[in-house]
């Protein structure tokens, strides 16, 4: 059965701004249901961001490892970043991004997935996409500690195995099950 996009709301919200940033925004809801019910929720407002599975002839995809210190984690991920802005193409910019983080310029890039990866607090457009071709143009880019440890090429296939052991944030897993899928990989 085909879900009615076209209802209305039935929720009141009003939201107060409480902190503004380059690419946030923090605000408190004022929500009230149908049923008269009534709170205050966070809500987090994010760029949109863009990130790309670059993916070799051998399918190894290009991963970062980096620290994030919010959870004071190193993390396998993939290239990628926030759109410069609103009219950016993410597609630019998850070839953008690979470039500049990894040094490695995809020749092409195709949409994997866009999805919300926390609908009930944030508003935080992510799109992955699936880079191929790609060919190093980074000669004079060395590895910035301030991005990433190391840049290296993983065997597609160990992408369960970092999910496994919780080694990835979510747009990296989201992104290497959809390339995996894409790519017929299992």
């Amino acid at each position: 059965m085909a879900e009615d996009l076209t209802h209305p709301t039935q929720w009141v919200v009003t939201e107060r701004p409480i902190h503004t940033s380059r690419h946030t925004e923090l605000a408190i809801a004022q929500v009230t249901l149908p049923d008269r019910v009534e709170f205050e929720q966070p809500v987090l407002r994010v760029t949109p961001a863009a990130m790309c599975v670059v993916v070799d002839d051998d399918s190894k995809v290009l991963m970062m490892r980096r620290h994030r210190f919010v959870m004071d984690r190193w993390m396998w991920e993939l290239p990628g970043g926030y759109l410069d802005d609103p009219s950016e193409d993410p597609a630019v910019c998850a070839a953008r991004e690979a470039e500049e983080e990894t040094g490695w310029r995809p020749a092409s890039v195709e949409h994997l997935v866009s999805y919300q990866p926390m609908s009930g607090t944030a508003d935080a457009p992510q799109h992955v996409f699936l880079g191929r071709g790609a060919v190093y143009v980074g000669h004079e880019i060395t590895v910035d500690i301030n991005e990433a440890e190391r840049v290296t090429w993983l065997p597609l296939a160990d992408a369960i195995e970092f999910i496994a052991q919780n080694s990835l944030g979510s747009a990296s897993v989201i992104g290497l099950l959809a390339a995996r899928e894409r790519l017929g990989l299992r």
